[in-house]
């Protein structure tokens, strides 16, 4: 038997035709839930004559107490997805199904095996939807006033589908502004189709998201520029969220540093890499 409760979508931002943001209110009040879990959207697809339920990343923050939300793309091909195309025609004021918060993967350490605070700075990778959890993360660190470095870095092809970038930037500035001692937080993105017309103002990082992990010949990556250091399993977490071909990028650039992810994970049980694939 699923658990699920009634719910209704209370906002839609349609950033561009197949990226959408969307707002769901559960109809008995928002349960407790943990940065970095999801949940399942179920709407009824007529042809199939039943409910049909997708998995979501949840991108806000436990702090928050009035409503879920949610980055979603529209992928067509090969073939459209059942419930995503319906929340693509849905409105607001609609009714879905949520399923219940879960999700292990990604969920935030906080203290090391010794019981004392993990104080490494939290470098977080998101393709594309991707970092809808890392939205979460970055709003949950900053109102509980997490001092550890956070790093986001967000993966598109186009400019356009960097969802979250100007929250992304407006928290940076403030970790500028407030100094580096009561918020400390950088944002970079990666465009992979850079010499695109509709990337053409374009002046970031280019290439895939992993590549600010790629070593350049005296060893030093774009990610060690960044931070001033080089990023090292004493000194840095990784979470990564996206398509397999993101995280095994990552983990290949990062294992010669030593780090290890719960697949092979140190004789103490012990790994500085969680990720969750999609796709």
């Amino acid at each position: 038997m699923v658990s699920e409760t009634k719910a209704k979508i209370v906002y839609m931002e349609l950033l561009k035709e197949d990226l959408v943001v969307i707002r769901i209110v559960p109809e008995g009040g928002m349960p407790n839930y943990v940065t970095g879990q999801f949940l399942t959207i179920g709407l009824p697809i007529p042809s199939e004559q039943k409910i049909v339920r997708r998995a979501y990343s949840i991108a806000s923050h436990p702090e928050n107490r009035d409503y879920f939300e949610f980055v979603i793309r529209w992928v067509r091909k090969p073939l459209p997805g059942r419930v995503t195309t319906e929340l693509f025609y849905a409105n607001v004021g609609d009714e879905v199904y949520l399923g219940a918060p879960t999700g292990q993967e990604l969920l935030i350490e906080d203290k090391l095996p010794n019981g004392k605070p993990d104080t490494r700075r939290i470098v977080c990778v998101g393709g594309g939807t991707g970092i809808a959890p890392f939205v979460a993360y970055a709003k949950h660190l900053h109102d509980t006033g997490d001092k550890r470095q956070v790093v986001v870095l967000h993966g598109a092809s186009y400019v356009d589908e960097l969802s979250y970038k100007r929250l992304f930037t407006d928290l940076e500035n403030e970790s500028k502004e407030r100094g580096k001692d009561e918020w400390n937080f950088i944002y970079r993105a990666a465009i992979s189709r850079p010499k695109e017309f509709f990337n053409r103002s374009w002046n970031g990082h280019v290439g895939r998201v992993e590549s600010f992990f790629k070593p350049n010949k005296q060893g030093v990556s774009p990610i060690d520029e960044l931070v001033g250091e080089e990023v090292t399993p004493e000194n840095t977490r990784v979470y990564i969220c996206g398509y397999q071909g993101t995280i095994d990028g990552v983990i290949e650039y990062l294992a010669p540093k030593g780090f290890v992810t719960k697949d092979n994970k140190h004789p103490d049980g012990t790994y500085e890499i969680k990720y969750e694939s999609y796709g």
